[in-house]
């Protein structure tokens, strides 16, 4: 019987460990999720618990060398970014995998700014909203300062991606896609690392640049493997729409992040866009993408709690849910804000204290939210296409299964082909593809990604 010949990804989420078998056409052959329990660091804040991690990949990827059914040909990672594993000239791990959402020391931030200029300047130079952690960079620096016996010993810093990829090949690379993703790292306008790396000599730790597309031939038990380099998770998702389709579009990802991503906006970031909440990314060959961010799954989550309490209803309710044109056109009669936002800066009017007083039903409350978040919506995506000549705006992630939120889409954006995709592979899809040489076409999507093309709502206001 000959062997099924597999390209194997881990695509690893803070949440869900994914594991994924592709075969030669990108089909799915197997897919394995896990949670991982965390661990803490030094300080007792919660983490990523990397050896547990080593082994989970360990032990899946020696499994699928021992089935009988499977040749592996090729093995690439994707990862969220904003995380660094350090190594000693051992290629020891010296520190834990700190998380991004640890707060930073506001002592180590002031010296920051002191010294590498203000928050508004950096923030627009690199494309990258000043977020502590979240700005990989900073973690670098925080450690110079904050431990600076550990700092001394580092030999090389690697984003996750690349130090999975080098569990396997023992060789230290950076790639574009995780140093371009909101680190504080890259100067996007001089296209090399920002002045302050070089000034506090970190860029000694990053190791070489190389492609994305690149791959390091190895031999493992006698068979010859070829594995990525990695690939940032949000640049991956992205790949498969850059690599199928000709015409400009936009892709709006909606999750606990709604991330509104579009590749052919290379403008430089202006104050207002860093104000709004917009950053770049970077694809695989380095061009940035324009993106504009906000905080809706996770604002959407909190604020369902409190309609679920308030009605006496099971949470889960929210999901069935359906799009009522009556109710709509009725509360945009009296349009006003009802609800008091608590995870989301951008500019909206304040108010001290939700009101569901206004509506009788869940429903209505529920359409209320559904509008006010769909505001919010609107100018993210507005400020991501600036003035790119878009006429294609795809939508994946979790959002796509809520029906409202999709007809106000079609409804507000209906001077443009609105697209529903699905996809549970999202990034794997993308990191199995880049170290690939297959070329696609435009029915790549249509067989991979169920896509629907959403009919405009006509409303008689």
């Amino acid at each position: 019987m000959s062997k099924k010949k597999v390209t194997i990804v881990f695509d690893i989420g803070k949440t869900n460990k994914k594991f994924f078998l592709f075969d030669k056409n990108y089909k799915e052959v197997v897919r394995e999720y896990t949670e991982l329990p965390l661990t803490t660091d030094e300080d007792g804040y919660p983490t990523e618990d990397l050896p547990a991690l080593q082994n989970w990949i360990k032990d899946n990827f020696n499994a699928i060398l021992d089935d009988e059914n499977y040749e592996v040909k090729a093995i690439n990672f994707s990862t969220y970014g904003a995380s660094f594993v350090h190594l000693d000239q051992k290629g020891n791990v010296l520190t834990p995998l700190y998380n991004y959402t640890k707060p930073m020391d506001q002592n180590i931030l002031d010296l920051f700014y002191e010294k590498h200029g203000g928050k508004l300047k950096i923030s627009r130079e690199t494309a990258s909203p000043q977020a502590g952690m979240l700005n990989s960079g900073l973690q670098l620096f925080w450690l110079k300062y904050k431990h600076p016996e550990v700092f001394k010993k580092i030999r090389y810093s690697l984003h996750l991606p690349q130090y999975l990829s080098y569990l396997f090949t023992g060789i230290c690379v950076s790639e574009f896609t995780s140093i371009g993703c909101h680190t504080n790292l890259w100067d996007y306008d001089k296209n090399d690392y920002h002045d302050w790396v070089y000034e506090e000599e970190i860029d000694a730790l990053l190791p070489p640049i190389v492609p994305t597309s690149a791959s390091i031939n190895t031999s493992y038990r006698n068979k010859k493997i070829k594995i990525g380099v990695g690939i940032h998770d949000s640049s991956s998702a992205l790949l498969p729409y850059i690599l199928s389709k000709k015409e400009p579009f936009l892709l709006l990802s909606t999750g606990t992040w709604s991330i509104s991503l579009n590749p052919f906006n290379d403008e430089s970031l202006t104050d207002e866009d860093i104000e709004n909440n917009c950053l770049n990314y970077m694809r695989i060959d380095g061009k940035r993408v324009k993106a504009s961010r906000f905080f809706m799954g996770n604002e959407y989550k909190i604020q369902v709690e409190k309609l679920c309490n308030y009605y006496g209803k099971e949470y889960g309710f929210h999901r069935e849910v359906q799009f009522d044109q009556d109710l709509y056109l009725r509360l945009m009669k009296h349009k006003a804000v009802y609800f008091r936002f608590e995870g989301i800066i951008l500019k909206r009017k304040m108010i001290t204290a939700t009101d569901l007083n206004s509506f009788e039903t869940f429903e209505e409350a529920y359409h209320q939210l559904m509008i006010e978040l769909m505001d919010l919506q609107i100018h993210t995506i507005k400020n991501a296409i600036g003035n790119s000549d878009i006429k294609n705006i795809y939508i994946d992630g979790g959002f796509t299964d809520n029906d409202v939120f999709m007809k106000l889409m079609s409804h507000h954006f209906h001077h443009y082909s609105v697209m529903s995709t699905h996809s549970p592979l999202g990034s794997a899809l993308g990191a199995s593809m880049v170290i690939s040489n297959k070329k696609i076409d435009e029915t790549f999507l249509q067989q991979h990604y169920q896509m629907k093309v959403l009919q405009p709502l006509i409303l008689n206001y």
